[in-house]
């Protein structure tokens, strides 16, 4: 049997009903998170329930649960599953109300759901590294945002998956914002590379982490906006997500990075990330 959580209570997958009024079927009105499960524990449960509570703020959506509360819910529903490697998805929507516009009264509560799947590591893929394609950056200007609207994901994402490839590179003009699903991040002469955590890309929290993990071990890094010749004269690229860790792009749009193979400090990062996994969750 699997268990899902819907409104704070755990039940068997099979008898979980959301009306078809919900906001978040209906208009895409609500906000979402996806945390990495190894050895049966949340990697960095707190960071990803944090920022699911300011993209609720964001919206102007108040969550009927703390961050505190919702992790507790989660083990709950982590353990009960039998998970071990996977993710745990959760999203909040407006709630259910007759079709409108205009938000419904404060009478209406969010609606929750939250599930787990079974989700390996991707070892292969980050051993050899993936092929990627460029698309031009069509989504709203509120990326930061961790909210249900990914239609435009979704497109650069198939437009990828049709060309053989792992992920989209998007860019607005000449400026690199991020993947698909991922954020992009270049090396150029050992100095990691990525765009700020502006409107314009989503501050993934494996980024965030990477990010930590170069402070403390002093490896040089910048965040600022890079350009499509940046991106393609770059020694190394790398892709950056709760689902794909440390991800070595090897090729865009049919040409090598670098010599064609993953790359010295991508692998280093890779390794030092691998590390606080298992400082949290335990080996992997």
């Amino acid at each position: 049997m699997e268990y899902v959580i819907v409104n704070g209570e755990v039940m068997d997958r099979a008898s979980a009903k959301v009306d078809i009024e919900d906001r978040g079927y209906q208009f895409g009105d609500g906000v979402y998170e996806v945390i990495r499960v190894y050895n049966g524990k949340m990697f960095t449960g707190t960071e990803h329930l944090n920022r699911l509570v300011e993209s609720a703020k964001k919206i102007r959506m108040e969550l009927p649960y703390s961050p505190e509360a919702l992790a507790g819910m989660l083990e709950q529903l982590i353990a009960k599953n039998e998970l071990q490697t996977g993710i745990v998805y959760m999203q909040f929507t407006r709630g259910t109300s007759p079709r409108n516009h205009v938000f419904p009264g404060k009478d209406v509560a969010p609606t929750f759901v939250a599930y787990t799947r079974q989700v390996a590591r991707p070892e292969e893929s980050m051993q050899k590294g993936v092929r990627t394609i460029l698309d031009e950056d069509i989504r709203w200007l509120r990326c930061d945002i961790k909210s249900l609207n990914l239609l435009g994901n979704l497109l650069s994402k198939q437009k990828a998956a049709e060309a053989g490839c792992f992920e989209a590179i998007l860019h607005r003009g000449q400026t690199v914002t991020e993947g698909s699903h991922s954020n992009i991040s270049i090396i150029k002469d050992g100095v990691i590379i990525t765009h700020p955590a502006d409107n314009h890309i989503l501050n993934g929290i494996t980024r965030q982490k990477v990010l930590e993990v170069c402070k403390n071990e002093q490896i040089p890094f910048e965040e600022r906006a890079y350009t499509l010749q940046e991106l393609y004269a770059a020694d190394e690229v790398f892709s950056s997500g709760t689902t794909v860790e440390v991800m070595p792009v090897i090729e865009i749009e049919g040409k090598p990075v670098g010599n064609g193979e993953p790359g010295s400090v991508t692998r280093r990062l890779q390794e030092l990330f691998k590390a606080e996994i298992t400082q949290q969750c335990g080996q992997i």
